[in-house]
């Protein structure tokens, strides 16, 4: 056994060099490092849902604008067809109110001609009832016989009732319609055209509504007449008709005359 190696050794410790510090020291720094990172993550992990939070409003914000500006639009199309549909009623309203008013006006045209074609069937039966009124005034108003002069026209007319038409005779046994009026009128001294146009504008005028005996009367117009008779009273007139009938004696509505004049 050495005699060393009972004693013991009393070196005295080496101080650790800068590079062992150096070590040491970065080796702690890393256990630091690591505690104060794994602290920190758990802290940063916590603080995460506060910032997505943070953020929330401007997303629900963003939501919001675009619902509203949805409705908007929904509103907006609501409100044009709900326009549309108030224009189609309106049209259809309007074309059934024009349409009834033409029916109205059709109705009220065919009225107006219904009352116009009465009214005027009602003036055409008055105007009728007047003439036929006259006719009877002036058979009534018409003496029943003649005296004077107009007696022996009348009685003059009445003898020759029977005799022969013959287109330009004079009589005694034959005469034509102006023949005729020209002897009877020279009978009592009236001097007559010979032919009817000149007789129906021998005298004056009068209406047939105011006849009396002895009156000559024509049909045709006044100047161009184309036949002639003498009013003999009672609704009555004498005249030289045609050659199937000879010399007559007719009520005025047999045919009825177009004017009169008065020669007496």
């Amino acid at each position: 056994m050495s005699p060393n190696a009972l004693i013991p050794s009393h070196r005295k410790p080496r101080r650790p060099s800068a590079s062992s510090r150096a070590l040491r020291a970065g080796v702690t720094g890393g256990f630091l490092t690591l505690a104060v990172t794994g602290a920190t993550v758990p802290a940063n992990a916590a603080e995460k849902p506060v910032s997505e939070t943070q953020e929330m409003p401007t997303i629900t914000t963003a939501l919001a604008t675009s619902a509203a500006r949805s409705a908007d639009t929904a509103e907006q199309v609501a409100f044009n067809y709900e326009r549309q549909a108030l224009q189609d009623t309106a049209l259809s309203q309007a074309a059934k109110a024009a349409e009834k008013h033409k029916a109205e006006a059709v109705k009220k045209a065919k009225a107006e001609a219904k009352k116009k074609a009465e009214e005027a069937r009602k003036a055409k039966e008055a105007a009728q009832a007047r003439a036929s009124r006259s006719a009877e005034r002036t058979t009534l108003s018409a003496p029943s016989s003649a005296t004077g002069s107009t007696a022996t026209l009348v009685a003059f007319l009445k003898a020759q009732l029977g005799k022969a038409y013959v287109l330009g005779s004079s009589g005694p046994s034959s005469y034509d319609c102006s023949g005729l009026t020209q002897a009877a009128f020279s009978q009592i001294g009236i001097d007559l055209p010979r032919v009817s146009q000149d007789q129906s504008t021998a005298g004056t005028q009068v209406g047939l509504d105011n006849l009396q005996v002895g009156d000559l009367l024509y049909w045709g117009s006044a100047g161009s007449a184309y036949h002639v008779g003498v009013y003999v009273g009672g609704g009555k007139f004498i005249g030289a008709q045609n050659p199937s009938t000879g010399i007559v004696e007719r009520p005025l509505s047999y045919d009825m005359p177009t004017g009169a004049v008065r020669v007496l």
